[in-house]
């Protein structure tokens, strides 16, 4: 009898150490995230510092001992602004690098290109820069500015402060310029803007000639009241934009331009001179004087190991999205992405304005809504800033096709498209 308690004893001890050595094992395995930004092609010069400071932000939670525990491990792809590419390169992180969570993406083709890919797997994306709304996503977490963030606000500043009648909205032809101006083309003619009051052009990714778009630009300007232009032109196509208004001596105080895809790293290296006084509407700015912003800009030139890159942007909404994907692991003690949805709703952490931004029900987070004035240095002056945070809206109030919808993915309700009138969910997405 005592050798079989021997023995018994002995084998539970042995099953104890192979125990303990798969927790050990399990707890040194890193936690994998994926970042999905292109390093090459026309997006370059907008989504690679966004793979930098993802980087940098993993770096800092490591040195704070990782996430459960568990050290994180930066998986990095480039879907070279190749938007079919995009969700090939998806689809990898998920499968082939089984990565626990995606930030990523820039343009809303890209972003529309990898939804089904999340939805399919059933993976966590994190999307950091101002789009159209008219989506929501259980997968999908938006960081960015909706219309209701950036576009409304902008126009409302320049019909306040400028007394602007006349609009030209011009933008790169895709769903985020075409959605974002139809929203506002309503807006405006809501507003009693007359129809011939408003131009508006689209141009493919990576436009380099805008010489007779600009001489139309000063045309229909010299024609009757103030104009102004709303542009949401993306990408590098922004550098002979810029260059040929001044090269057509159209100043600010001629036409102002107000920029809802223009930021520091756009304007980083070019002669901006000729852009002083025209404006871009964002959530954050590099000139923002906060102790957290302060704090932020000196981690990244220690990180970067170059004082004159700048910070902007979609870098905040990374900043901001990565540390509440932070507190909701640790708060459902675990990566499963069901776990990590449900407990995500609700978390709020510091932005670098100074407030708290919170993930609400929809998938948006509220942010303040800010106007900056283009420096000769390639930084912004703020002009203007709402009095509080704004919280994102999914669905526009000026479509009539969404005016009735919400998005709500808290249980019970789980909808992306909940119709108040009818009370019915229509599906996920649409």
């Amino acid at each position: 009898m005592t050798g079989r308690l021997t023995t018994l004893l002995g084998a539970l001890a042995a099953s104890t150490v192979l125990t303990t050595g798969a927790a050990t094992a399990q707890s040194d395995e890193p936690i994998r995230v994926g970042i999905l930004h292109s390093l090459s092609g026309t997006m370059a010069i907008s989504e690679t510092t966004l793979k930098d400071v993802m980087e940098m932000l993993i770096e800092e939670q490591n040195e704070a001992g990782g996430v459960l525990g568990r050290p994180l491990e930066a998986v990095v792809v480039d879907p070279a602004s190749d938007w079919p590419l995009f969700a090939e390169r998806a689809r990898e992180l998920l499968t082939v690098h089984e990565v626990d969570v995606v930030f990523g993406a820039w343009t809303s083709v890209s972003r529309k290109s990898i939804l089904p890919v999340f939805e399919e797997l059933n993976g966590i994306l994190f999307y950091p820069v101002q789009y159209e709304g008219e989506e929501s996503s259980r997968n999908i977490f938006y960081t960015g500015a909706a219309p209701n963030q950036q576009a409304i606000p902008a126009v409302d500043y320049l019909m306040d402060e400028y007394g602007i009648e006349r609009w030209v909205l011009l933008g790169t032809d895709y769903v985020y310029p075409r959605t974002t101006n139809r929203i506002l083309e309503t807006y405006l003619l809501d507003s009693g803007v007359s129809p011939d009051d408003i131009m508006i052009n689209y141009t493919p990714f990576g436009h380099s000639d805008w010489q007779s778009i600009v001489a139309e630009v000063a045309e229909f300007g010299s024609e009757g009241p103030l104009t102004a232009v709303v542009s949401t032109i993306n990408g590098d196509a922004n550098v002979p934009f810029y260059r040929e208004l001044a090269n057509q001596g159209i100043s600010a105080e001629d036409i102002p331009v107000v920029a809802f895809s223009v930021g520091e790293e756009e304007l980083a290296g070019i002669d901006t001179e000729p852009l002083v006084g025209h404006l871009a509407a964002w959530n954050y700015f590099m000139s923002v004087d906060t102790p957290e912003n302060e704090e932020f800009i000196e981690a990244w030139h220690g990180f970067i190991g170059d004082e004159d890159r700048v910070t902007n942007d979609p870098m905040e909404a990374h900043y901001i999205g990565f540390n509440m994907w932070v507190e909701a692991v640790e708060a459902a003690g675990t990566t499963d992405p069901d776990a990590v949805i449900d407990s995500i709703i609700g978390v709020s952490v510091p932005n670098l304005s100074g407030g708290l931004s919170t993930m609400m029900p929809n998938h948006h987070i509220t942010k303040p809504v800010l106007i900056g004035e283009i420096q000769d240095d390639g930084q912004f002056e703020i002009v203007w800033e709402t009095a509080g945070l704004v919280p994102g809206d999914a669905w526009s109030d000026y479509l009539e096709d969404s005016a009735m919808l919400i998005a709500d993915w808290r249980s019970p309700m789980s909808c992306g498209n909940y119709n108040v009138e009818s009370g019915t969910c229509s599906g996920q997405n649409y």
